[in-house]
Parts: structure tokens; sequence; C-alpha cells
């Protein structure tokens, strides 16, 4: 892909950036460019370019707006302690957009033009990569939607895909907190055939009554069950699922219906390298609380891009409660693995790093 850069001239000022980078928050400050690059039938993905940070003059026709065509990934940038700007198992966020451009009936970016897209995004603003220290790093999102201007269901004739940037802060401000969970008994997040697998707003657009609901319960977190049946352990409503067993070994829910999250791959990875394998099955909410009451389930988490690693409390539901797992060991020993070898802080013996500069 070829990429012209247009440099801004009003980046944020040094003071102000200090500033932005010492209490980043998450999805606040933006840094000062971006990258797009636009695809139609005749001409494919053409006009790559780095240009300042600003909006987009959409028509009120844009067919995104009607019929929620669009994806989107999330994956962060860490400065490591010599300086250098590294990410994370970017060909694994290039690969999965793959798949949810073919669910949306999106036109593929290959991964190689996806990885450098936001190399060229991060190194023209590698200043907005915040130092490690507290677990900061840059957020980093790429999206596609369809930007034609049409009324009429059908795959866009014109699709725009872009990167934009944002500085982000530890997730645990206050130390690895457990979060209590709300069971919700009336809404799913996707059935078989669905666009579950696929990371699309619709998806996330989808959680937020169900969210609305366990907040309304005291909860800080939704966790779904399968469409089909309503047994079976899905996924929160942006992080998935493990459970920890008193012989060491770990269930997590399996794929299908549910989002391949990426720390959840590298995770069951990890895991198994520190003896502690990991089964990918079917997981029933009776599996949870009988688990849980019998001491067989030790530890419970959740993993995401933003949080890493969670250990997991309380599970609430209508007319009762499962009390959280005694121990979160595990859950600790493996978020710090992870967020070692994010950081340069640990030998990356599994080659997810990129160097981006």
């Amino acid at each position: 892909m070829q990429i012209s850069t247009t440099p801004t001239s009003t980046p944020v000022e040094d003071a102000r950036l200090a500033e932005i980078l010492a209490n980043p928050g998450f999805g606040t400050h933006f840094s000062d460019h971006m990258f797009t690059v636009e695809w139609t039938p005749d001409e494919g993905w053409h006009d790559g370019r780095v240009t300042p940070y600003g909006p987009y003059t959409l028509d009120p026709a844009t067919a995104v707006l009607h019929y929620a065509q669009e994806t989107f990934e999330g994956m962060k940038a860490y400065r490591h302690d010599d300086g250098s700007v590294w990410t994370f198992r970017p060909e694994q966020n290039a690969e999965r957009m793959v798949r949810s451009s073919h669910r949306l009936a999106l036109p593929v970016l290959e991964p190689e033009d996806f990885i450098a897209a936001v190399d060229e995004i991060v190194t023209v603003d590698q200043r907005w990569v915040p130092d490690g220290a507290g677990e900061k790093s840059l957020y980093i999102r790429p999206f596609m939607f369809a930007s034609e201007k049409f009324l009429g269901v059908r795959p866009a004739h014109h699709v725009t895909f872009s990167v934009i940037l944002s500085p982000a802060g530890a997730y645990f401000k206050g130390g690895l907190t457990p979060v209590t969970l709300w069971l919700t008994e009336d809404y799913t997040r996707a059935g078989r055939g669905g666009m579950g697998a696929a990371k699309t707003g619709g998806n996330y657009a989808s959680s937020l009554v169900a969210q609305q609901e366990a907040m309304a319960q005291g909860c800080d977190q939704v966790v779904f069950l399968d469409a089909q049946e309503g047994r079976y352990i899905e996924e929160l409503g942006g992080m998935n699922l493990y459970f920890v067993h008193d012989d060491g070994t770990i269930v997590t829910p399996e794929t299908g219906t549910i989002l391949e999250g990426i720390t959840r791959s590298s995770i069951i990875e990890l895991a198994g390298k520190m003896g502690h394998p990991v089964t990918e099955r079917k997981f029933s909410i009776d599996e949870w609380r009988d688990g849980v009451a019998s001491g067989r389930i030790v530890e419970i988490f959740a993993c995401g891009t933003a949080a890493v690693v969670t250990p997991v409390g309380s599970l609430k539901w209508d007319g009762g409660e499962a009390p959280a797992p005694a121990s979160t060991d595990l859950t600790s020993r493996l978020r710090q693995a992870l967020v070692d070898i994010q950081y340069g802080r640990a030998e990356d013996t599994f080659g997810w790093m990129h160097q981006v500069c």
C-alpha cells in the first residue's frame, strides 16, 4: 500500500501532551493524525493517507448510518524502557478483521496492508505513546464502514478504512479488583449463524441494555447465555471468561457464536506453558454455580484488550447469587506474565511482539 503523509500544522503542544499522558483516561483524547484509505469496486483500496485528525463529512444517506455495515478492531502500542514502540500480535487483529469483513460483506483489507497502516500512523504519532509506568499504553482503533451515499439493502460500493489513536491509562487504578457479574436471562448476544464472532458495533450495541440491567443490580458486567438453550455461558459484554478448577485445569467457552479474543487465545497458550491446560468447550451456568459451591472451581477470570485479565467476583441473578471463588492467585500470575511480555520486561518466547519504531 502506498501511503502519503500530510503533517498537521497545529500539533498538540508538548506541555499539554505531557498533561494528557500523565492521566490519559480511556478514549477521551486523540492523537494529532489519522489514517484513511478508501475502496471502490473499480479501484480497490486506494489513496492511503495520514492526515491531521478531524471529522468526517457524511451525507445523511451514508449507508452505515442506516444498515450498520461496519467492523472495527482494538489493540495497543507499548513503549519499552529503551524508548522503542511495539504492538501485540497485530497480525491476529488483521486476520480477525478479515473474518469480520467477510461476515459483514465488506471488502477485505489484506493483513500486510492493515499492519502497514497501523505502523505508519503509530510511527507518525509516536510521541503519543506513553511510557509504560502504571501500565499506560496507546490504544489503537482501526475501523471500516460503508461510506457510500445510498438507501438500499446491499453491500456498499464505497468503503472507508481508518485508524485513530488514543492514549490509555491503567484499567485498574487502585489495584486488581474482582468484578461482580449479573446473569441476564432476557437478552442474548448472538445465535448460530449470527454476528457474534464478528467484531462489529451491532454486537456491542445489543449488549448495552443488558449492561444497564447489570448496573441497576449493582454489578460491573453482564454475562450472556447461548441463544438456543439458554444454558451455556458465552461471554461478557466485552470480555471472554475462564474457569480454573482445583486440579489446575482451565475451561473457557468454545467459540462459534462469541468473539475470538486475541487476549483469549494468548491466555490459552500462556496458561498451557505454565502447566495449566485449557479446554475449550460448552460450559453451563449450572456447572458454574455447582462448581463454586463445591469448591471444584477455585478461580474465575475474564480477559480483554482493555483490562487484560481481571478476576471475577460474585455472580448474581434474579433471586440468587453465587459467591466469589476464594483465590485469585493464577489470575494474577497470568496477568503479570502477559503484561511483562507486552512491556518488554520478560522474554517474548512466543514471538507475539511487533516492533513499530
